[in-house]
């Protein structure tokens, strides 16, 4: 008696690999918005960084009541603890400037609000170092752009940060999506 031969039918075959490229249709554009889904991850957590940078240095100010630091920081120096229109606080990292208690808008290298919100490794990150973790960071003045890197639209991926007036807060922008 002969033995049958078991296997699939090329009809067989063919549905599966039409199944196949069909889940593959669905799925393909939903990875690519986990691109995107990422990137407005990544804007809200340097957000919430920055947020909660300006509230621990404005709260240390308050605390030290503007009695000057007796030791010195990392990395040098001593801090004033001014709550006034301009000062310095000490952090874990080393000294950050400040405008009015909060963290002022300051260049790249220099200890602001960029340092204060520990964005990199590096207290105060070169722009290149920046980059490496996927920020850019501009400031015009008393406003510094915070954006994401590898968005197609970076002026539409973005959130600033306006260093507080006498007598106010900083102004956080909410996050500007469209772009990422």
């Amino acid at each position: 008696m002969p033995s049958k031969i078991k296997g699939f039918t090329l009809i067989e075959l063919i549905v599966v690999i039409i199944i196949l490229g069909i889940l593959a249709a669905v799925a393909l554009p939903r990875f690519t918005n986990l691109q995107r889904d990422a990137r407005i991850a990544k804007l809200n957590a340097a957000r919430g960084s920055v947020a909660a940078a300006a509230a621990l240095n404005h709260a240390t100010v308050l605390a030290r009541n503007n009695v000057a630091d007796t030791t010195a920081c990392p990395g040098g120096g001593t801090a004033d603890n001014s709550n006034g229109a301009t000062g310095t606080v000490c952090t874990e990292s080393g000294i950050i400037n400040l405008v009015n208690a909060y963290p002022d808008v300051t260049a790249i290298g220099t200890a602001g609000v960029l340092s204060a919100a520990g964005l990199t490794t590096t207290f105060n990150p070169t722009l290149a170092q920046l980059q490496a973790d996927g920020y850019n960071y501009t400031e015009t003045g008393t406003v510094a752009t915070f954006q994401i890197q590898g968005a197609p639209t970076p002026a539409q991926c973005q959130f600033t940060y306006t260093e507080a007036a006498a007598n106010g807060a900083p102004v956080i922008t909410p996050i500007d999506p469209t772009g990422c």
